[in-house]
C-alpha cells in the first residue's frame, strides 16, 4: 500500500523535469520566479511547461515579497493553482493575496531556533498550508534553496491548524529521517534533487520520492 507522503519539487527549470517529476510520483511541481535564484522561470517558460502538467498536480508559483502588479501578471500568464509566499510578508500581506486572486497561498517560515517555530501559528491563522523551512545563512542572496536545515527536533510533534510541508536541505540520504523525527506529511526539495544549480536529476528525484515514502 502506497504511502500519503506528499512531495513537492521546486525550481523545475527545463520541460523534460515535468514528466520526470511525474513519473516519479510528485504531488505538486513548483515554479520560481525570484530572479536572483538558480531556478528562475521567465513567465513565458513557465507558462508553457504548466500546459503539460497534468490535472491533480498542484503547480505552485513562488515568489518573494512580490507586490501587487507582479502578482497580477503571473497569475494572468501563467496557469497556477498556489501561491508560495516565500519572502517577509506579514499576515495581513497573505490574507490580502488570497482574498485577491482566489488562489490558495502556501506561506513560508524559516527556523533557525525555538524562537521562531511560534511564527507558524500565527501565519497557520491566515495560509492554506504552511511550509517550514531552513533560515537562509548570513550573507546568502535568496530566502531558500540553499542546501541548508534547521534541527528537525525544534518541531518534532508538533501540529498546526492548516496542512504543512517540510523544506530545508532535503535529500534522498535524509528524507526518510526527516519524516520520522518530524513526523511530516509533505516535503519539499529543490537543490537536493540536481545534478547543478538549477538542473534537477531524474534519478535523484526519482530515490527521492521513494525514500520519502519507504
Amino acid at each position: 500500500m502506497p504511502s500519503d507522503i506528499r512531495v513537492k519539487i521546486c525550481g523545475l527549470t527545463d520541460p523534460a523535469d515535468i514528466p520526470a517529476a511525474i513519473v516519479a510520483g510528485a504531488s505538486y511541481l513548483g515554479f520560481n520566479f525570484f530572479p536572483k535564484s538558480p531556478r528562475y522561470l521567465d513567465l513565458e517558460a513557465a507558462a508553457f511547461m504548466a500546459t503539460s502538467v497534468p490535472v491533480g498536480v498542484g503547480k505552485v508559483g513562488l515568489t518573494v515579497d512580490a507586490d501587487d502588479a507582479t502578482l497580477d501578471l503571473l497569475t494572468t500568464s501563467v496557469p497556477l493553482d498556489f501561491l508560495q509566499l516565500h519572502g517577509k510578508e506579514s499576515p495581513a500581506r497573505v490574507s490580502e493575496v488570497k482574498a485577491r486572486y482566489g488562489l490558495p497561498v502556501i506561506k513560508v517560515v524559516g527556523i533557525s531556533g525555538p524562537e521562531d517555530v511560534t511564527q507558524i501559528d500565527f501565519y497557520g491563522k491566515v495560509a492554506d498550508q504552511i511550509l517550514v523551512d531552513a533560515k537562509p545563512p548570513k550573507g546568502a542572496d535568496r530566502p531558500g534553496g540553499n542546501a541548508v536545515a534547521f534541527d528537525w527536533k525544534l518541531i518534532a510533534g508538533r501540529r498546526w491548524p492548516v496542512p504543512w510541508m517540510l523544506a530545508g536541505g532535503l535529500n534522498p540520504d535524509n528524507v526518510a529521517e526527516a519524516i520520522r523525527l518530524t513526523g511530516a506529511r509533505q516535503v519539499d526539495v529543490a537543490s537536493g534533487v540536481e545534478s547543478a544549480p538549477g538542473v534537477k536529476d531524474a534519478d535523484l528525484m526519482r530515490a527521492f520520492i521513494e525514500n520519502a515514502r519507504a
